[in-house]
């Protein structure tokens, strides 16, 4: 049997930790070792966005520590994570450059989607109890050190996913000056959460009914619940008492009771507080807290890649859903978009010998295509620029922000002049490879939105025959195409000096 080990490494907010794995086909994944040491390296980040010397310092031989324990695990693969710590740096390049040096570890800084979407594949990992949950209205809950991350299901769907600044971490660094004059600690941080809470549910619990929360992380598991029953699910009654005891207590306090150090108390009640807040104005009836972290995520995702997991959620889905649902929100033609997306995915499929791009490109297309109209919605005479301007500011899911980049050009070159990469290698996140990847989407794109130009859907259906250099493609019609022939002349030109194919175009009338 087939045994691989691996690490999954965590530079947090407020802890650098790692778990190691083992995985197998048999038996999946199996945590074997669980390591964590305390620095909070949000402190400073989140005020001044720098990282002292001191604590670059620390990381580093937290890091070599890791190593050695990595060795006597006989680890095989590894990754490292780092979060909001690093995304806030003014210069996370140079700190991450530096730790490298030292230790000869790379740091893969998470965009927030990322994060959150491994966050979210730790708890589909106990699938179980998730798929069951997840049928009624249910909220992800991810409390870190920076930000929450809100993430909606309904009927096994991702709704939608939002990240608020209101972290346990920045709550208590934000608060602390004041919170030394003010006897009334948790008023204070309800007021000052109140306007992200009142707007998450004036824009996105509109007919939302929330029965359930999840809670993501093993903070509280580790501290508040620690004795929890076996099922971790927790009513609201039962949360609710539990706040009312531990609302009004100092850290020190806290700390004594639970036996963990000052700082990590101090977390506790902005923590509780946010949820308890949360818990109303869902209304929800329980709290389901299964005490697994991102590098439970990290390792479900290393081992699905390795094929070590076969996942029975489709988190791909959970992608193009929360696509859709972002193309709803800015009223693009439902009929339109499919029908674009089935020519666009039919050219994909038959040109794989050519284009050599793979699965994860062709997801990129399909949201491209989902979300190639949203800037109609800002501006019917500046579609290009807005579709990409309201991407790039919009946080989807499992992409990251690499990857947005990659999607919202290719929309801006759907009807804007494409510009070559002299013109387009300074923009962040595009080197020659994504530069390709968007060229090739952009090319196909624009051929199957041609296809459409009236949104009449009047193509039913695409042969494709590639031979030798040449892709002829026999359209299936039932009403006058003449505008969309019309119209694809300077598309089939970009698609040619693209693929440096030939393409023929044939009509044939569906009686």
């Amino acid at each position: 049997m087939a045994v691989t080990t691996f690490a999954a490494i965590d530079i947090g907010s407020y802890e650098v930790s790692m778990k190691i794995f083992e995985l197998s086909k048999k038996n999946g994944l199996k945590e074997i070792n669980d390591v964590r040491y305390r620095l909070e390296v949000g402190r400073g980040v989140y005020t001044f966005g720098r990282l002292d010397r001191d604590t670059v310092d620390t990381i580093c031989d937290i890091l070599i520590d890791f190593q050695r324990v990595m060795k006597e695990f006989g680890v095989e693969n590894y990754r490292v994570c780092a979060t909001s710590a690093f995304r806030e740096l003014i210069n996370p390049m140079i700190v991450s450059e530096q730790i490298y040096i030292r230790t000869g570890m790379e740091i893969d800084i998470l965009s927030n989607t990322e994060q959150h979407f491994l966050g979210y594949k730790s708890i589909a990992a106990i699938e179980t109890g998730f798929k069951k949950m997840i049928q009624k209205g249910t909220a992800i809950l991810d409390v870190g050190g920076g930000s929450l991350q809100v993430s909606l299901f309904d009927k096994d769907s991702l709704v939608t996913t939002q990240n608020l600044k209101i972290g346990s971490l920045r709550i208590r660094e934000q608060l602390k000056d004041i919170q030394r004059t003010n006897s009334h600690y948790d008023t204070l941080i309800e007021d000052f959460i109140r306007n992200d809470l009142m707007a998450f549910q004036r824009l996105y619990l509109k007919d939302r009914d929330i029965k359930n929360v999840i809670l993501l992380g093993d903070f509280l598991t580790d501290t508040l619940f620690k004795e929890e029953r076996s099922d971790n699910i927790v009513t609201k009654e039962e949360f609710v008492n539990r706040y009312e005891l531990v609302k009004d207590k100092t850290d020190q306090e806290l700390a004594e009771e639970m036996n963990i150090q000052v700082e990590s108390a101090s977390l506790i009640i902005p923590i509780m507080i946010v949820i308890n807040n949360f818990m109303n104005i869902f209304n929800a009836e329980s709290i389901w807290i299964p005490g697994v972290s991102l590098m439970d995520g990290m390792a479900y995702d290393f081992g699905e890649k390795q094929k070590f997991i076969k996942s029975k959620h489709n988190f791909e889905n959970d992608i193009l859903v929360a696509s859709r649902n972002i193309a709803k929100r800015y009223s693009s033609a439902k009929n339109h978009i499919q029908g674009t997306t089935d020519l666009a995915l039919k050219l994909f499929d038959s040109m794989k010998k050519i284009h050599g791009m793979d699965a994860r490109a062709r997801l990129l297309l399909q949201i491209a295509v989902i979300l190639h109209d949203c800037g109609k919605y800002i501006s019917m005479g500046d579609v290009a620029e807005c579709s990409y301007r309201i991407i790039m500011a919009t946080e989807i899911i499992g992409l990251s922000t690499e990857e947005r980049q990659i999607i919202a050009s290719a929309v801006r070159y759907n009807s804007a002049e494409f510009a070559y990469y002299p013109q387009m290698r300074n923009v962040p996140g595009i080197n020659k490879d994504n530069y390709m990847l968007i060229a090739k989407l952009a090319a196909i794109l624009r051929l199957a939105n041609a296809m459409d130009r009236s949104h009449y859907q009047k193509v039913k259906m695409i042969k494709t025959v590639l031979k030798d250099r040449e892709l002829q493609i026999i359209i299936d019609y039932d009403r006058d195409v003449s505008l969309e022939i019309g119209l694809l002349i300077d598309k089939v030109k970009f698609f040619e000096e693209v693929f440096g194919i030939r393409l023929g175009i044939k009509r044939k009338r569906k009686v």
